[in-house]
């Protein structure tokens, strides 16, 4: 064939400059699209040779990658079909380019979507390369070798030319802007990055070994890939060495992973993969980029967020489909409908494997579940199908390190643990240490508690709540035991009014600053071997708090004082005792100042349902004022009363410091008091 002269066919004025400026931030894809192309004509002389449509010797069937620093060049070489100069005319010449103006806007940031979508997967070659050259030698019997020429512009050159071994080469002589590109170690990177398990042999350089105090090279060619990857194989294949051997193939240096998932299906669409659970932190760490997705063993991405549901971020491992696009934007992935599907089955498949090991080794499961949790829970809160088969495997703990599933726990405390309405309440404590005795009181009412102490608890048990019907989920220290779990029969107080306000203004007035929160004096009618005073906090504030921590938008509740109730058991004897030595000692000047304010309040009542449309008139707002101011003094001298003889019970606040201490609330110069006042009670 005489030597041959061209233009490229596109119907833009010149593709290279366009090429260059657009592709130019994700250039190192050129090496990913050249080797590709190589394994494919591989691929295909083997799939001819199997059919019998190719009868020659097959011979070395790898992809060799050559570096020429001299030269400045660097050669991706396979021994596939080749090409003839027809084949070169037909699927190089030519180009599926149009709209220029549109594409450039469209796609000016995304590499990937511009070779995908334009089929310009060779000409990626021109990000790194000033001159490309073809040399080629087709399979086709009596085919003559021919060179393809292009410097960059929409000019080419193509003649006939002396080659001897069938195949492709593809000399790329590298521009003085990537230079990086003539370095081993940047090479061997890229290969290991995105053709490391690629199907056939892909060699770059060779093996080194230490002499003379220095690497060098050796004989022996180094071969980047592994060909075979157990994701390639067939379950029955592998023995969980194997397994474990891949996944720190894939992550070296990491603890074994607890589980893993082998993926084969073939219809209704082909995926294949590995998926390994991982040991995770109980303090939820979404590492990105853990589960790498793969094209027919090519590497696509390993940013997958919106690829696979959002829990499945906590998994590693590989994903490999035809079906997913090899070279498209990440956002063309979480549009397409094979993608979608896909996703779709994993969740599937990682819920029935889960039941899986759950139905068939209990123990084991169990073992590892503090592991394992992070991630179900997270899978349950952000995926509703995954929640609904969750449901049978997701398992709580007990104080008594016991696991059940929710249908197994529901059964064990429905007896004891239904309340007057006829909900079941469970019970939990996200701190067994610091909530001993709620959990102790709880106990010896014959009720269980969970230990749910997980940063997503907050999260969990709202979705437990909304999901279970007729159930509620309540902290033990969030109220009293008989609150908690209310009953029909439950003993009310039993205090006078006056002794009541007394008590009020006593342990009020003894109560410390405690920073960002708010206590509010309460009584209940406890057992009389209960705690004299206990601190329980406001559960629906708590969660709010909690979730505020986790959620954004939600500062409001995050802003807000802690909540709490400082509870006088008026059962108890000791507090039974401060009230009769309260009322003996302040009754005589209390009554009368309660007996001012009940008769005041009454007439400021009278007044005010006396008045027309809620107005009254000038002279009885005036003499409402009058009696309201009454009040507040016969109110203020009835506070210092109490306050003053308070202050001279140190049983009242030690009581109180104790139940402050129980919850960690006691602090700074309040314990170092409480310490002291305890010492001075002693003698």
């Amino acid at each position: 064939m005489a030597t041959k002269q061209g233009t490229i066919g596109v119907t833009t004025d010149n593709i290279f400059p366009v090429i260059k400026k657009f592709l130019y931030s994700d250039n190192e894809i050129f090496l990913r699209e050249l080797v590709s192309n190589a394994i494919d004509a591989t691929q295909k002389l083997k799939t001819l040779s199997s059919f019998g449509d190719f009868k020659g010797d097959l011979g070395e069937m790898n992809v060799r990658v050559t570096i020429d620093k001299k030269a400045g060049t660097l050669t991706v070489s396979d021994h596939g079909i080749g090409m003839t100069a027809d084949d070169i005319e037909k699927y190089i010449n030519q180009i599926a380019f149009s709209g220029a103006e549109e594409f450039l806007e469209k796609y000016k940031n995304d590499a990937n979507a511009i070779i995908g979508h334009f089929g310009l997967g060779f000409y990626s070659a021109f990000m790194v390369a000033k001159k490309v050259e073809i040399r080629s030698l087709s399979y086709k019997e009596g085919a003559e070798a021919v060179k393809w020429e292009c410097d960059g512009s929409p000019a080419f050159t193509m003649e006939t030319i002396d080659k001897k071994e069938r195949g492709t080469d593809v000399i790329l002589y590298i521009d003085d802007e990537n230079k990086e590109f003539l370095e081993q170690s940047r090479i061997d990177s890229l290969l290991r990055k995105y053709c490391r398990f690629l199907p056939v042999p892909v060699i770059s350089g060779k093996e080194q070994e230490w002499k003379d105090g220095k690497y060098v090279d050796t004989d022996k060619d180094k071969i980047i890939n592994i060909t075979e990857p157990a994701w390639t194989k067939k379950p029955a294949d592998l023995t969980d060495q194997d397994y474990l051997n891949f996944y720190h193939e894939l992550y070296p240096g990491q603890d074994d992973p607890l589980f893993w998932i082998h993926l084969n299906v073939d219809y209704p669409f082909t995926l294949t993969g590995i998926l390994f659970f991982p040991k995770i932190k109980n303090n939820i760490e979404v590492t990105k980029n853990r589960i790498q997705l793969y094209s027919n063993q090519v590497f696509v991405t390993d940013s997958i967020e919106g690829v696979v549901p959002d829990f499945m971020m906590l998994l590693q491992g590989v994903i490999d489909s035809p079906d997913i696009p090899l070279n498209v934007s990440r956002s063309y992935l979480q549009s397409d409908s094979a993608v979608k599907k896909i996703s779709g089955y994993i969740t599937k498949k990682v819920a029935s494997r889960l039941d899986e090991i759950f139905r068939n080794d209990r123990p084991e499961y169990e073992q590892k579940w503090n592991d394992i949790k992070i991630f179900i829970e997270y899978g349950m809160l952000t995926d509703d199908k995954f929640r609904d088969a969750a449901m049978k495997f997701v398992l709580v703990m007990d104080t008594e390190k016991k696991y059940y599933t929710l249908e197994e726990y529901r059964t064990l405390i429905e007896p004891e643990q239904t309340d007057k309405d006829g909900n079941v309440v469970y019970l939990y404590t996200t701190d067994p240490t610091a909530q001993f005795n709620y959990i102790k009181a709880a106990n010896n009412r014959g009720y269980n508690v969970l230990v749910m102490d997980g940063q997503l608890e907050s999260h969990f048990i709202g979705m437990l709540e909304s999901t279970i019907e007729k159930s509620r989920f309540v902290r033990v220290d969030s109220d009293i035991i008989d609150n908690l779990v209310p009953k029909s029969d439950k003993k009310e107080v039993d205090l006078a009014a006056i002794d009541r306000n007394i008590l009020t203004g006593m342990f009020r007035s003894q109560l410390p600053e405690v920073k960002d929160a708010n206590i509010l004096v309460t009584f209940e009618a406890m057992k009389a071997e209960d705690a004299p005073v206990m601190i329980t906090q406001n559960e629906y504030m708590r969660r709010m708090k909690e979730m505020a921590a986790l959620q954004p938008g939600m500062n409001f509740y995050g802003e807000l004082p802690d909540s709490y109730n400082l509870i006088v058991n008026t059962e108890n004897p000791i507090i039974r005792r401060i009230t009769e030595e309260a009322n003996k000692a302040l009754e005589p000047s209390v009554k009368p100042l309660e007996e001012t304010i009940d008769s005041r309040n009454a007439e400021i009542s009278a007044l005010r349902s006396a008045s027309k449309d809620g107005k009254m008139s000038d002279e009885d707002s005036a003499k409402s004022r009058d009696l309201e101011a009454e009040v507040s003094k016969a109110r203020d001298e009835e506070s210092k009363l109490t306050s003053d003889y308070a202050s001279k019970q140190p049983v009242v606040r030690q009581l109180i410091d104790l139940a402050l201490l129980g919850n960690g609330l006691l602090r700074g110069e309040d314990l170092s008091n409480f310490i002291h006042r305890s010492v001075e009670l002693l003698k």
